[in-house]
């Protein structure tokens, strides 16, 4: 069933929506839900937002995280921080590699996740926010897209079959939580006519690289849409939720290096919430609510509405479009025989 809302997808997506919100709402600490016994899975940096997720996690009882991250080391590091005063097995926490900029290495990464004695939630959370033009040299495609576009979306297709496969030891479906941004409202989205659409993104004259951010949430969102549709909540309810603005996710150190970047810096500081509060609304997403979550969108901890070119006929249009392509980018994954299999 559609969700409805108390606010229009245009005026809720609307930069002064935005900021008042920001400034007049601190999202609730995460209490009363008992994670012992579940296993989840945190993508992204070893700080910021992926870091908090894993803390409160751990905090409501969580036996075994995952803590996906590309680079091993820093990823230890951070195992090492959240294990400091808990009296936890020391199994509590793995680090495990995965590199998003790998499709190779997103594949191996679902195949151990096999491995696991049950998967009950997944927050998938890595993204960047770049500084320069970058293409990925293995698929072509523009970093940027590739990190927060394609290889979240395969890796949302790939973990499905996972978590059907303990259904029957978990008793409840599994749980899927992308972090998504407001932002994607805010994209101008010049390619939207293109066909076809991804290969329009890798054009080395796009220059505004906080437009492309925009849009790739954008693609996030109406990618979302469509998985929902195939992916049965009974199996995983996979859902996308925002942090608004955070001032210490160090997901802008590239960015911050220019003057302007420096000055945003310093808006960020004063408006943005930390870490460790904005990540309450995607632990909020990833383990409260039902299957009325599912192919949707959270903030500040309840429903809201995505971007409003989701909702128009043309955002139907591109997102079917999106679809088709997405599915033949990751067609040697044999996505279509998963997303068919899985609602059997």
């Amino acid at each position: 069933m559609p969700a409805t809302f108390d606010v229009s997808p245009e005026k809720e997506g609307s930069i002064v929506n935005y900021f008042y919100g920001q400034l007049t709402q601190t999202p609730a600490e995460v209490k009363g839900v008992d994670l012992e016994g579940q296993t989840a899975i945190v993508t992204g940096y070893n700080v910021g937002i992926g870091l908090e997720c894993s803390r409160q996690l751990l905090d409501l009882g969580l036996s075994k995280l995952i803590l996906a991250v590309r680079k091993e080391n820093k990823g230890k590091a951070a195992a090492v921080e959240l294990s400091t005063g808990r009296d936890t097995p020391e199994d509590t926490i793995e680090v495990w590699k995965l590199d998003y900029s790998s499709y190779d290495s997103i594949r191996s990464f679902v195949e151990r996740a096999r491995t696991l004695n049950r998967l009950d939630i997944a927050i998938l959370n890595a993204g960047i926010l770049k500084g320069k033009m970058d293409f990925n040299p293995d698929t072509g495609h523009e970093e940027t897209v590739q990190v927060n576009y394609l290889s979240t979306a395969l890796l949302a297709i790939l973990l499905p079959p996972v978590m059907k496969a303990k259904r029957s030891i978990q008793q409840k479906a599994g749980r899927i939580t992308i972090t998504s941004s407001d932002v994607g409202a805010w994209a101008a989205f010049n390619e939207r006519d293109e066909n076809p659409l991804l290969p329009s993104f890798a054009r080395t004259g796009t220059t505004d690289l906080f437009e492309r951010n925009c849009v790739t949430k954008l693609l996030v969102q109406l990618s979302l849409v469509e998985l929902a549709k195939r992916v049965p909540a009974s199996v995983a309810v996979i859902n996308a939720a925002t942090p608004m603005m955070v001032h210490d996710s160090q997901i802008s150190r590239e960015t911050a290096q220019s003057l302007l970047g420096k000055a945003k810096e310093v808006f960020r500081r004063r408006v943005g919430y930390t870490a460790g509060v904005g990540s309450r609304m995607i632990t909020d997403a990833a383990v409260n609510h039902g299957e009325e979550t599912h192919g949707q969108y959270l903030g500040l901890q309840k429903l809201k509405p995505m971007a409003p070119f989701v909702y128009t006929a043309e955002g139907r249009r591109v997102g079917e479009l999106l679809w088709k392509e997405t599915l033949a980018e990751f067609s040697f994954a044999g996505v279509e025989d998963i997303l068919r299999d899985i609602g059997k």
